[in-house]
């Protein structure tokens, strides 16, 4: 069983970003140069290890885009998404390929990456199974899923949420939901395989009029009908720390805008 880390990148020496981030496996790297630069390079090299690593330097912007990118190259038995932030443990391949061999029943596997405390979304303590009800807090570079049935089922990550896009983040949870929907077999490990060095945020601007717009627009995608009700409990059970720029009314009624203009969409 081969791993494929897929990693986004903006602006970066591919090759100082892999050793910084350890990479040992086989890798396909998107570096977006969003500063203006060649339409597309390609670079190639072997790591230490052993593992193969293609680099692409494409003038674009966009996370769900740089993802898209990778994911239409992978060619490994396991695709590991990550980001240019994480520092990958030594023998993190490893890690994923027994965990997939532990688990055959697993079409995707959730892995822990260390954050700092403000940043921590998740924190997988057991074995346990990922549904439609908690799937929106798991960020991208925690996923790992065989790649014939990424590409078998048509998965994508969405090109209007995250960094560089319309609305602010979500492509991640989409990516879970649509697996999800289309029946694949999701589970979160209790595995660490790497660390987020912290860095600023390339989306998130405080809890402010287009956090709370953005947060409906995906709250529509992710939930439909059911949309406005989660909405409420979003900023009720979030409003001691989220709503003290913005009033809760006045942050549900933004939830409401943008779930009505993605029902436009």
């Amino acid at each position: 069983m081969r791993v494929e880390l897929l990693v986004s990148a903006v602006d970066k020496d591919v090759r100082k970003l892999a050793k910084t981030m350890q990479i040992e496996s086989d890798a396909v790297i998107i570096n977006q140069v969003v500063s203006g630069g060649a339409v597309c390079t390609f670079d190639e090299w072997k790591t230490d290890e052993g593992g193969h690593i293609r680099a692409y330097t494409m003038a674009e912007k966009g996370v769900g885009l740089s993802r898209n990118n990778a994911l239409l190259r992978a060619n490994a038995d396991i695709s590991l998404f990550g980001d240019e932030d994480i520092v990958y443990k030594k023998g993190y391949a490893k890690t994923v390929e027994e965990a997939f061999d532990a688990h055959p029943e697993a079409d995707m596997l959730l892995f822990n990456v260390d954050v700092c405390e403000e940043r921590r979304t998740y924190h997988i303590d057991s074995f346990s199974k990922v549904k439609k009800t908690n799937c929106g807090r798991y960020p991208a570079y925690s996923f790992a899923i065989r790649t014939q049935k990424m590409h078998s089922h048509n998965l994508t990550f969405s090109l209007l949420f995250g960094g560089g896009a319309k609305y602010s983040n979500g492509e991640d949870s989409l990516f879970i939901l649509d697996a999800l929907r289309k029946g694949l077999k999701v589970y979160a490990v209790p595995e660490t395989i790497g660390e987020e060095i912290p860095r600023p945020s390339t989306w998130f601007n405080g809890y402010n009029e287009k956090f709370f717009f953005d947060r409906g627009v995906l709250y529509h995608f992710l939930y439909g009908k059911m949309a406005k009700l989660l909405s409420y409990r979003f900023i009720l059970k979030k409003k001691s720390f989220m709503c003290k720029e913005i009033n809760s009314k006045d942050a549900y009624k933004l939830m409401k805008q943008g779930i009505a203009e993605a029902s436009k969409l």
